[in-house]
């Protein structure tokens, strides 16, 4: 990133109605349409690869390959459409069902509630919420992925791809045009997913509740070896990187972002020494043994010398014990 040596890079000089004008130019590039419609008294999201798309998608991906960012669009139509199925009914399979209707076309039964995204901007997200997200980042990536094989994850785990229910207090992923290279290990893919999450949050969230916030998702998630890799992950990119990682961020300002994020380093540490504490304290903890058995008042020992003689005059003759008594 091109810095002009007083702390701020031209990214930080771009002035805000360019910045959002940047933002709606990336949005724009759609590489499939949505509408919402009613299907035998169902709600259905009917998402469609543009006659464009996928060439749109191969020009993006370029720029991801050259800019070493690890994600991929699903190009190819086929693929693409069988990627987003059978994620949508891997995670969501349990209430709501997905469908290939043609050859460009797929449609998901509309999950209740509102994206996180759009809660944060109203001003009514909440660390409930959070913390539902947090839960189902670390059950989603629990799945095995045929396509990647190993741990599934999600490649675009934005704000916006995450719907909560106030009803049941859970949330859900959506939208899966996107996904890691395969070459990528399940770790970093993973600690990739709770970053762009976060990188949603890091420029919206007034400071009092940016790190309060950020620490209720990551608490919530719960997987040690993770967090050390996403905190790897907490620095501000160079190159060709950093104009991706500037539209993730809603063009905040590089100083706010590495003040934030030092705060949230800092933070992770704690939370894995309470991990590391835990975990001795559980693990020098004595327990019971497993192979004792319950036993009443007045009852002998199996090797005790009233069980050897009581055995003895129960057998066929006194001669003849079952077995001989043990001498202490």
């Amino acid at each position: 990133m091109f810095n002009f040596g007083n702390g701020k890079t031209l990214i930080d000089l771009i002035p805000n109605g360019l910045s959002h004008t940047a933002t709606s130019f990336v949005e724009s590039l759609k590489i499939n349409s949505i509408a919402e419609k009613s299907r035998r008294d169902r709600r259905v999201v009917v998402k469609r690869r543009n006659l464009y798309g996928e060439r749109a998608a191969a020009l993006i991906n370029f720029y991801f390959r050259a800019a070493g960012i690890p994600i991929r669009y699903v190009s190819n139509v086929r693929e693409w459409r069988r990627w987003e199925a059978r994620c949508f009914q891997m995670l969501n399979g349990d209430r709501f069902r997905a469908k290939v209707l043609n050859s460009r076309t797929v449609t998901l039964d509309k999950l209740p509630g509102d994206n996180l995204w759009e809660h944060m901007n109203r001003g009514t997200l909440t660390p409930r919420m959070l913390k539902a997200a947090g839960n189902e980042y670390r059950r989603a990536h629990h799945f095995e992925s045929r396509e990647l094989g190993c741990p599934w994850s999600h490649g675009d785990a934005s704000m916006t791809n995450v719907v909560y229910d106030q009803k049941t207090k859970r949330a859900r992923l959506i939208d899966f045009e996107i996904r890691h290279e395969k070459s990528l290990p399940a770790r970093k893919r993973h600690a990739d997913d709770l970053l762009v999450f976060l990188l949603d949050m890091v420029g919206r969230i007034p400071t009092r509740q940016w790190l309060p916030f950020a620490i209720c998702f990551l608490r919530a998630y719960g997987n040690p070896p993770v967090l050390r890799e996403l905190k790897k992950r907490l620095v501000i990119p160079s190159g060709l990187g950093s104009i991706w990682w500037n539209v993730r961020t809603n063009f905040t300002p590089s100083v706010k972002v590495t003040r934030r994020f030092q705060a949230l380093r800092r933070a992770i540490d704690k939370l894995e020494l309470r991990h590391s504490l835990a975990t001795d304290s559980a693990r020098n903890k004595r327990r019971p043994s497993i192979t004792c058995q319950r036993t009443r008042a007045g009852m002998p020992a199996s090797k005790s010398r009233k069980r050897a003689r009581r055995d003895m005059a129960k057998a066929v003759s006194p001669g003849m014990p079952r077995r001989l008594p043990i001498t202490r």
